[in-house]
């Protein structure tokens, strides 16, 4: 939303809609939700059926595989965000290695992924951004339009207090341990005598949500700059901290099935 915002074009690629039996509600909802949050959505041709009831693991990435491919060439994007391979929801991480190995086949020069994690908690956050109550209402009113997940589980209680524990928790995850969150303008100062070091948040923001980025650099997936995002430049330079291996590894539902199973 802070990129749409600051004049991006945001398309949504609806990639499955779940179990047969809840994939027609499930549609109507992300319409009603993308039109909320000023979004474009493209509908897969093939929606993937749900990999944790049984349909094929590499059939579905091969699915997705085929309709990214051309998508990401027309589309360009630069920055495509997915999930994390390692969020141990098997659709997830079905989605995000597609979106992975697609990249890779056809590396576009400043492309970069920015994962998100749900059910596992990303181990390498590198980009923190801050929010206040009106952004917070706007991605629940835009939550809201799907009610019948909901109904199953009110995930308006994941979205808040996750946010307020990672106002808490964010900053020393991405930028250090014995980093504190300050008011004023975002950029690095001296926190004082102890030696810890600080970094600014805007007056009035009380949420954050982390991402992980990582870009191609010399055929090789590497992390992105540890930063509170910006719109005015949302894609800086690459670290030089090489993550290839952690991002292509098995991830525990490949060793170890999905949780209940």
């Amino acid at each position: 939303m802070a990129l749409r915002d600051a004049g991006w074009r945001v398309v949504n690629f609806a990639c499955s809609f779940g179990a047969p039996d809840i994939a027609d509600r499930r549609r109507g909802e992300l319409l009603v939700a993308c039109a909320r949050a000023g979004f474009e959505l493209i509908l897969a041709r093939h929606p993937l059926g749900d990999p944790l009831s049984g349909f094929a693991v590499g059939a579905a990435r091969a699915s997705l595989e085929a309709e990214l491919a051309p998508l990401f060439e027309r589309l360009d994007p630069a920055v495509v965000v997915c999930p994390s391979p390692h969020d141990r929801h098997r659709g997830h991480e079905v989605v995000a290695r597609a979106a992975i190995q697609v990249m890779e086949a056809e590396p576009h020069v400043g492309r970069r992924v920015w994962m998100w994690g749900l059910w596992g908690d990303l181990p390498f956050p590198t980009v923190a951004t801050a929010f206040g109550e009106s952004r917070m209402a706007e991605i629940l009113e835009c939550l809201a339009a799907h009610a019948g997940e909901l109904d199953r589980n009110d995930y308006r209680r994941l979205v808040r207090g996750r946010a307020e524990a990672n106002a808490s928790l964010g900053p020393e995850r991405v930028f250090g341990f014995g980093t504190v969150a300050v008011g004023g303008d975002p950029r690095w100062e001296d926190a004082g005598g102890d030696g810890r070091q600080s970094h600014g948040v805007a007056g009035g923001n009380t949420y954050v949500e982390l991402l992980s980025e990582v870009g191609l650099a010399g055929g090789r997936w590497r992390l992105g700059t540890p930063r509170w995002l910006a719109g005015a430049d949302p894609l800086p330079e690459l670290s030089g901290r090489d993550i290839d291996d952690w991002l292509h590894s098995e991830s525990l539902t490949d060793r170890y099935g999905p949780p209940g199973e």
